[in-house]
């Protein structure tokens, strides 16, 4: 057991069972074709070690927000195909998401989910923050356990938040605090050093009476931001930044200016990046640390044009000797754009799930295992 929750070992003799797998198999697709397979991929482990030992497998997962009704656009066939090629002989029910009852926990969708089943697995830490049927249904009446995706992500996650190597420097970027704050609230007990980039930081900056332009601001956590900083608490802003005058973000064509300036933003420029100057600094911190854990861009990484910030922290958090978390989401997407993402410790497969489970310690989905 990991953390009271039980592994595949603890299922006993699985031969002849059938077992429910929850995967998550939500990966991206442009006209019916799958352009990442990374999460197909991330839970052959365990379909392996199941079918291996003579287990008759089906998986389920959601697939994009089909918002509870059959939709074309969001059909599992695709990935079934891919997973044909991948884990033969493993069936695949449809889109999850496809009956409303999965996302209200409806007890008879989870009846109709574990019917003719032996046995359950979690393998799908990505949705295992949510409450949905799927999720914390089936171990209500079936013997179940956690997959080994699932089960490296707790034991990865809770060691770096309970027994980090130190220094632990936390790295938070992202749009909007408000999405993060309990996260930056709950890391910054645990952190020696909270580096803070992305359009977030435009907040704290204000909250420290620096003009931000036309920066992202979100006017009613000024004061939160202001109160974090003044408690003597380890934020770390930037000093500069890199600013768009005029012109689009994602149009190069349509004109405008690329500047770097410091902190204080004129009316009419935008910061889209920490400047060269902080990445410098972000870098020489991340070098000093003994564990690193990255959520959320330093700036709009997908324009190619202020992609600098985040590429930096990226490599250096390849070149550091910490040990190195990406916590999913953007921050995995730009270690995998720039090429890093081989080079960190562990990339978490859950965003969302990641940072909720630094933060309150558990799962909903770990829960239902573990009850």
């Amino acid at each position: 057991m990991i953390n009271g929750v039980p592994e595949l070992e603890d299922l006993g003799d699985v031969t002849g069972k059938n077992v429910l797998v929850r995967v998550d198999f939500n990966v991206p697709v442009r006209n019916g074709e799958i352009t990442d397979d990374l999460r197909i991929r991330a839970a052959l482990p365990t379909l392996k070690w199941l079918v291996d030992r003579g287990a008759n497998v089906t998986a389920c997962s959601h697939l994009g927000r089909p918002k509870g009704t059959p939709n074309p656009e969001f059909s599992m066939e695709p990935v079934r195909q891919r997973l044909a090629t991948l884990a033969p002989g493993v069936k695949l029910l449809e889109n999850l998401r496809f009956n409303p009852g999965e996302t209200s926990n409806d007890p008879a969708f989870v009846a109709e989910l574990v019917a003719g089943q032996d046995l359950y697995v979690n393998d799908a830490f990505g949705a295992s923050h949510r409450e949905h049927a799927s999720i914390v249904g089936p171990p209500q009446t079936l013997p179940s356990a956690a997959g080994r995706l699932l089960a490296k992500e707790v034991d990865v996650l809770l060691g770096i938040r309970n027994q980090p190597r130190r220094p632990f420097v936390g790295i938070m970027g992202g749009a909007k605090i408000s999405d993060k704050l309990s996260v930056v609230e709950a890391l910054l007990g645990v952190v020696d050093q909270l580096i803070i980039g992305g359009g977030m930081a435009y907040t704290f900056l204000a909250s420290q009476g620096h003009s931000v332009g036309d920066s992202l601001l979100e006017e009613d956590m000024i004061e939160t931001c202001g109160a974090l900083l003044k408690s003597g608490s380890s934020l770390v802003l930037p000093h500069d930044t890199t600013v768009l005058v005029g012109g689009k973000l994602f149009d190069p064509d349509a004109g405008g200016e690329v500047r770097q300036m410091g902190v204080d933003i004129p009316p009419g420029a935008m910061g889209v990046d920490i400047g060269p100057g902080s990445a410098a600094a972000f870098t020489d911190i991340i070098s000093e640390a003994g564990t690193v854990l990255w959520n959320g861009p330093m700036g709009v990484f997908e324009d190619p044009r202020f992609e600098a910030g985040t590429r930096t922290v990226a490599e250096a958090m390849a070149e550091s000797k910490a040990f190195t978390v990406v916590g999913g989401g953007d921050s995995a997407a730009a270690a995998k754009q720039f090429g890093f993402d081989g080079d960190m410790d562990h990339v978490s497969t859950g965003g969302g799930a990641s940072l909720e489970l630094i933060e309150q310690g558990d799962l909903p989905g770990l829960e239902a295992l573990r009850d």
